[in-house]
């Protein structure tokens, strides 16, 4: 009886890491897997677009083609653009994407987690809030451009506006889905209002708060963009503009190109600091 009954756990223990290796490998093959498909998606759809333009079946004036795009981004980085060099054009727009942020995020935050463990500010301002949300804020560019001039304030402020509110909505979810036990339990043990936010309601919105980040980032690039398209000296979006006034659609696809890249470098340290922040989450233990 003794030696079956010894022999049992030592089975046990070394099947264990065996299956945490298996997974371990499985997940490394369909990760590879997954990068394999998207690199396939990605040249199929390219490839399929040079041979449809090239045969004109799509009109190659108006959709272009990829050759075409990646000429003129080589030109723009070789040779620079009307309005200086390329890289003068990338910092400009990610300037002013990244100011408007950053003040969008902090004013939403601020907002959002006081009129979250406000109600008396909630229920006053509420309804001023809804309606502001309900104005298309893509329109108030050029209101800006007339109050601010051509300079980057005016795309700042779009920046801003477009920020704010999902930023604010997230903090405000968050503040109000607050454990309720942890904020009574704090009090209990003597903490006043402000060290109850402080310590126990914005940590606890902080992955209601990072969520909004994501998203709120390429929306500050849209409000650079469209300001920087209604009136600039210089940033993508001008780029954007010149190239639809001289017909050129390679320009405008290049411009596109550009943009998506700068988007999906900020979502990588995006990822990357909220990986680092939220370490203790068993989601993001294997990242």
């Amino acid at each position: 009886m003794s030696p079956e009954v010894i022999s049992t756990p030592v089975v046990d223990t070394v099947k264990a890491p065996d299956r945490a290796q298996s997974r371990a490998q499985a997940a490394r093959r369909r990760k590879v897997v997954v990068n394999a498909a998207r690199v396939v998606l990605l040249v199929a759809v390219l490839g399929l677009w040079e041979a449809l333009s090239r045969a004109e079946i799509i009109d190659p004036f108006n959709f272009s083609m990829p050759s075409k795009i990646w000429d003129q981004i080589s030109t723009w980085v070789m040779h620079g653009t009307a309005q200086g060099s390329l890289g003068e054009q990338i910092w400009a727009t990610l300037q002013e994407a990244l100011l408007g942020w950053g003040f969008g995020v902090v004013a939403g935050v601020i907002c959002g987690i006081a009129l979250g463990r406000i109600a008396f500010l909630a229920d006053v301002l509420g309804p001023y809030i809804k309606v502001l949300n309900s104005i298309p804020r893509i329109v108030l560019a050029p209101i800006f451009v007339i109050w601010f001039g051509l300079g980057p304030a005016s795309k700042i402020a779009s920046a801003v506006v477009l920020v704010f509110f999902p930023v604010f909505f997230n903090a405000f979810q968050g503040a109000r889905e607050v454990d309720r036990n942890l904020v009574s339990n704090a009090r209990i043990l003597g903490a006043s209002d402000r060290r109850v936010t402080l310590q126990v309601v914005i940590p606890s919105a902080t992955s209601w708060i990072f969520t909004s980040l994501h998203v709120s980032f390429g929306f500050a690039l849209i409000g650079a963009i469209v300001g920087e398209y209604i009136g600039a000296t210089k940033g993508i979006g001008l780029l954007v503009a010149q190239s639809q006034g001289t017909f050129n659609a390679a320009g405008v696809y290049a411009a596109m190109v550009i943009l998506a890249a700068v988007a999906l470098v900020a979502e990588g340290l995006l990822t990357f600091a909220e990986h680092r922040i939220f370490r203790w989450k068993p989601g993001n233990s294997g990242n």
